[in-house]
């Protein structure tokens, strides 16, 4: 049967490997890393050191992607020596209804690393379609007889992945927006615009691949599908389109 994975934060137990009897050791988390992204793209790797009542020691707590990587690797490694002396103790984390966490979008760092490693560095791309400066000032405050304002900074970004091979093409919207204290400072105001400018575009990169789905089938290759019930009405408008809209807006 084939897997279906999201670029979204892994969530389900069938993702999840608590590792236990681990011994203490410089880069640990590095280790465990290293020996257990063989299997598959890792979202997280989290070392923790046991309670007293457990003795001394560590423990672990793996997050794949894959639930299928997770159950090989857990297959492979239960029992083994590994990085250290004793053996490890590896289970799949039980499935708990009454703690089922939100799926939460990933961040564009992590969909980019989880494309690279499905879809290859050449096997997707991205372009900014726009990115606009929809800024104000807020409202005056005055203070002891003296106007105090303060520079709002808003930009919104709209981004495009396309995957040619597949022929999958899907967009994204990111909205950021800080506040700069001094608006009167030039480097200050230059700096916070990189900072606010670099957000909405991460936060649109990301919204652009949670429409996008991998399938990846029993023999290892992957097919991608546009995932249409996220579909925003902004997606069939053409590039002239959505930026006058946003002009508009």
């Amino acid at each position: 049967m084939a897997e279906v994975l999201e670029f979204r934060v892994p969530a389900a137990s069938a993702q999840t490997l608590l590792v236990w009897g681990l011994e203490s050791a410089p880069g640990l988390e590095h280790s465990l890393f290293s020996a257990f992204s063989k299997f598959g793209p890792l979202y997280a790797v989290h070392a923790h050191r046991n309670a007293p009542v457990a003795g001394p020691g560590y423990y672990a707590v793996l997050k794949f992607y894959s639930s299928r990587a997770a159950l090989r690797a857990q297959r492979a490694y239960n029992g083994q020596r590994l990085f250290q002396k004793s053996p490890l103790k590896i289970c799949v984390c039980t499935k708990q209804k009454a703690f089922q966490m939100p799926m939460l979008a990933l961040n564009s760092n992590k969909c980019q690393d989880l494309a690279n490693h499905y879809l290859g560095f050449n096997g997707w791309s991205s372009r900014i379609i726009t990115l606009q400066n929809v800024s104000g000032f807020d409202d005056e405050n005055e203070e002891m007889g003296k106007t105090l304002q303060k520079r709002s900074l808003k930009y919104l970004c709209v981004v495009e992945v396309t995957i040619p091979n597949h022929g999958v093409r899907s967009r994204g919207v990111g909205l950021a927006e800080a506040d700069v204290e001094n608006g009167e400072d030039p480097l200050e105001f230059v700096t916070a615009t990189r900072r606010v400018q670099k957000l909405a575009a991460g936060k649109a990169l990301s919204s652009a691949f949670q429409k996008i789905l991998l399938v990846v089938l029993d023999t290892g290759k992957v097919a991608v599908e546009y995932n249409c019930t996220q579909e925003e009405p902004t997606d069939s408008l053409t590039e002239e389109e959505l930026k006058g809209l946003i002009q508009v807006n």
